[in-house]
């Protein structure tokens, strides 16, 4: 079974900055790839960032690219994502997902999720 713990959300104004972290246990982090996914209120979970199991390969929302950056550690078991330059549409419950598979389908399809963690950009 895999573990996946999500930290770093918090209160940020608009403009800021906030690096979210998921650490993960349970299967050879390696062999996973990793991605982050989050639900704002009242819409459905969407899609945010991924990275492919050596951090060769990345992919992100329209939404978000050029102001996120997804990044993993696999000696720390551990993905981040750096998110710069937040408005209020980033507002949302942030959850990190881990797929085990041989392919990069740029979108994970998740086999395992974390519980989330809230950011909220507001002034």
């Amino acid at each position: 079974q895999v573990q996946l713990v999500e930290s770093g959300g918090g209160l940020v104004q608009p403009g800021g900055s906030l690096t979210l972290s998921c650490a993960a246990s349970g299967r050879t982090f390696s062999t996973s790839v990793m991605g982050w996914f989050r639900q704002a209120p009242g819409k459905e979970r969407e899609f945010v960032a991924a990275i492919s199991w050596s951090g060769a390969n990345t992919y992100y929302a329209d939404s978000v690219k050029d102001r996120f950056t997804i990044s993993r550690d696999n000696a720390k078991n551990t993905v981040y994502l750096q998110m710069n330059s937040l408005t209020t549409e980033d507002t949302a419950v942030y959850y990190c997902a881990a797929e085990y598979s041989n392919s990069w389908y740029r979108i994970p399809r998740p086999d395992y999720w974390g519980q989330g963690t809230q950011v909220t950009v507001s002034s």
